[in-house]
């Protein structure tokens, strides 16, 4: 379900970028969608661990908060700026397929840090994920018009979201979920309202319609899939939590191309399927892994 709902809100996000969905309205930017979306959802998420567990659920020691905070910064708000500027400048199908060689960054950092062995098959899914993203960008066929701040978005999403999956692990080992949650995307919301400060929204003169659908966009795109991903985690281990949501590029790739007639060459649905089989390799092992 987190999954769909991340897919889903890819296409939206380029509904509203090509101006299909609010024609003749103010624009609504990558930014602003993603300073309204995190900010909305740090308010209503804020607003239930109250409710539900009080001032209790705020209680944390300085250094985790620090930790929280740069998560969100650097992570949270930062890789879902690139990744929806890029779908701005390119398809949803390249910006999410270079995304998701995140977890490649991963193994290669978590490598060269000593914590992780590379291995034969680990490098197999390294190389296939690469060139995966070479055919998906249509670096070996011409036909397919580049837009090299697209592309190069989309790698910057992929690094951020490495490094936000690394970092927010042994976050999560050792706090409640919901409150780790909670104040990593006060981080990307700080981020992204000092790159963007609120009262500059107010001179933007967006329709009662559209502020309705940033609030909507917020908890389907954000809030909602993030609630229902960590509560995964609690009855999935890491690797098979992130070998499901390797579904999110299928129902965004899937979405774009039925609502809003993206086009799809042979050669991006080869690269696309070597991507996500590069992603489901490097996050699986056999059971009796040995120097293979």
């Amino acid at each position: 379900m987190a999954t769909l709902c991340w897919g889903a809100s890819a296409t939206f996000g380029k509904a509203v970028f090509n101006g299909s969905l609010f024609a003749g309205q103010p624009m609504i930017s990558p930014l602003v969608l993603n300073q309204t979306r995190t900010t909305f959802s740090v308010v209503l998420l804020a607003v239930f661990l109250l409710l539900r567990y009080g001032r209790r659920s705020f209680r944390i020691d300085a250094r985790d908060l620090r930790l929280c905070l740069l998560v969100g910064a650097l992570g949270l708000g930062a890789s879902a700026f690139f990744y929806y500027f890029a779908i701005q400048k390119a398809t949803v199908a390249i910006a999410i397929t270079v995304q998701y060689t995140a977890p490649v960054w991963v193994l290669l950092y978590m490598a060269v840090r000593g914590r992780e062995q590379a291995t034969g098959r680990r490098i197999f899914a390294v190389l296939l994920a690469l060139v995966g993203v070479a055919l998906t960008i249509g670096l070996f066929y011409s036909g397919n018009r580049l837009n090299a701040y697209g592309v190069a978005a989309a790698m910057l999403a992929s690094f951020c979201f490495a490094y936000y999956n690394v970092a927010a692990q042994a976050l999560v080992m050792r706090r409640d979920h919901l409150q780790v949650m909670f104040y990593a995307l006060c981080g990307a919301s700080v981020a992204l309202l000092a790159m963007d400060p609120p009262w500059h929204l107010t001179g933007r003169h967006y329709s009662g319609a559209q502020w309705g659908f940033l609030v909507l966009f917020a908890c389907f795109s954000m809030l909602l899939p993030f609630a229902l991903y960590f509560t995964g985690l609690k009855y999935l281990d890491p690797t098979r939590a992130v070998v499901t949501s390797c579904l999110e590029p299928v129902f965004a790739i899937l979405l774009a191309f039925a609502f809003l007639g993206e086009k799809l060459t042979e050669f991006q649905v080869v690269g696309i399927v070597a991507v996500l089989a590069a992603t489901v390799i490097v996050q699986t092992q056999p059971r009796n892994a040995g120097g293979y």
